[in-house]
């Protein structure tokens, strides 16, 4: 790397220019602070925008609308030749992330905000050096880490040529004859999935007992049913132990109990979570002591062991998630323009962007199960739904999970179409402390989607009118 030799003073140093990273700094900008931003990228955006989530809604969108074009004709709607042109969805995938990284750039900008390209690394608890850039290092009084994560890797998977979401994303084979997806968590299906509305055979091999693991076996075996009509199969307690390449493709050697079978296939992908980018920061050169993950420990404030260094996003403990990120990033920028803001949120949604998608927030009913927590519970089938039977798209549910006594509302998941859009009304839920009766009485509008909170919280305090006694 190439390191420069003007070095720099600064105010308030932002390192990672992703969803929290730049939040951060366009929210300290606004607060007064001189900002400068750095990221090794030479566009700004982060994993999410670049190579993570937009991308990959890009992708999924395109295959949503040629499945369901598909399914028409259930509805009495007939396409003839429709095909998927490649070189088109690239095209369309990389304007739509170009748009919105010049978006972010114009913002940057007009706060009057310094961004420099480079490696950083702290060099003490005040001062970093840069590779890659004319700037060769900085002094600064505050500074925020948001450097993001990057795909965990397998030993055998190292220099072997298989593809991580970085490569999937960038479709260098519109339809493999045959991919084989490691990991069933929701960055490995969303793409299976992706790649088996292209025309790939696609095969989902997980480790553990079942899909998703964390997220509500209610709602995942409702978007497994549908998803094994795309896949060509899925594996679960299933170990790849090793893989070695035959012609331009692979055979993967994988265990299963106390058996062991070979897979040829032409493509894998690897996608068996992320890691956190903590491991060649200089945190040495400061106080800073990273946990048994790799993670920032943080307070409320996202304020780290050293008093002046603020951390934020997939580098610190939770769920790596863009929005949390943000949200990260704006109590870190306000906690160092001396404002008393807190990362006091009672509940961080996720959403996998699956067909159908799944989404909850707070407590699932087997984590309250677990926890030893009395509970009602509501579920409210789409099968009972107008506007489900409308669309042809009755496999989903809605379930409300609320504290039996107090009847506050402790969790809300969702399996169906659109879902990722109705999530938030269960974040506000537990915001604002809403009960059963909040939810019951707040008039949904007809025929949506959206009623099916309605009706699970009234399932939920038995009170439901449209589910049979």
């Amino acid at each position: 790397m190439v390191m420069g030799s003007l070095r720099l003073e600064a105010d308030l140093v932002v390192i990672g220019g992703g969803p929290g990273g730049y939040v951060a700094a366009l929210r300290a900008a606004d607060l007064g602070r001189e900002v400068t931003l750095i990221d090794e990228r030479p566009r700004l955006g982060g994993v999410c925008l670049l190579e993570g989530c937009i991308p990959s809604k890009t992708l999924i969108n395109a295959v949503e609308l040629a499945t369901a074009a598909k399914d028409a004709s259930r509805l009495g709607v007939t396409f003839e030749g429709l095909t998927i042109d490649p070189v088109k969805l690239r095209a369309h995938t990389d304007k739509t992330v170009a748009t919105l990284s010049r978006g972010v750039d114009q913002l940057v900008k007009s706060r009057g905000i310094d961004v420099i390209q480079g490696r950083a690394r702290f060099t003490g608890p005040r001062s970093i050096s840069l590779e890659g850039g004319e700037v060769s290092g900085i002094d600064f009084r505050d500074c925020i880490i948001a450097t993001g994560s990057r795909p965990r890797t397998l030993p055998w998977s190292e220099g072997s040529g298989v593809w991580t979401s970085r490569e999937a994303l960038q479709l260098p084979d519109v339809a493999p004859g045959r991919l084989v997806v490691v990991g069933g968590g929701y960055i490995g299906l969303e793409l299976g999935l992706v790649y088996a509305g292209l025309g790939s055979e696609v095969t989902v091999v997980e480790f553990d007992q079942r899909l998703l693991v964390g997220a509500d076996p209610d709602l995942v075996e409702i978007m497994v049913k549908r998803a094994r009509k795309q896949l060509r199969a899925i594996q679960t307690e299933s170990k790849v132990v090793g893989v070695t390449r035959k012609g331009d493709g692979f055979v993967l050697e994988i265990q299963r109990g106390g058996e062991r079978e070979l897979m040829e296939t032409d493509r894998v992908l690897v996608s068996v979570g992320r890691t956190p980018n903590t491991d060649d920061l200089g945190l040495d050169h400061t106080a800073i002591a990273l946990d048994a993950g790799g993670c920032i420990p943080v307070d409320e404030q996202c304020r780290t062991a050293a008093p002046n260094i603020y951390a934020i996003g997939d580098v610190t403990p939770g769920p790596m998630l863009a929005h949390k990120a943000s949200r990260e990033g704006k109590v870190a920028a306000e906690a160092a323009a001396g404002h008393s803001s807190a990362f006091d949120n009672r509940a961080i949604p996720a959403v996998v962007f699956t067909d159908p998608e799944i989404a909850w927030v707070g407590i699932t009913e087997q984590e309250a199960e677990a926890q030893g927590l009395a509970v009602l519970v509501g579920k409210f089938p789409l099968r009972a739904l107008g506007r489900a039977r409308t669309l042809g798209r009755t496999e989903g549910l809605v379930k409300v999970i609320a504290d039996a006594d107090t009847k506050l509302v402790r969790g809300v998941g969702m399996v169906g179409p659109w879902v990722s859009e109705m999530i938030a009304e269960g974040s506000l839920a537990l915001e604002m402390g809403a009960t059963l009766e909040d939810l019951m009485v707040t008039i949904h509008p007809h025929p949506t989607i959206s009623e099916a909170i309605m009706e699970a919280a009234e399932a939920a305090a038995g009170a439901g009118v449209h589910l049979p006694r």
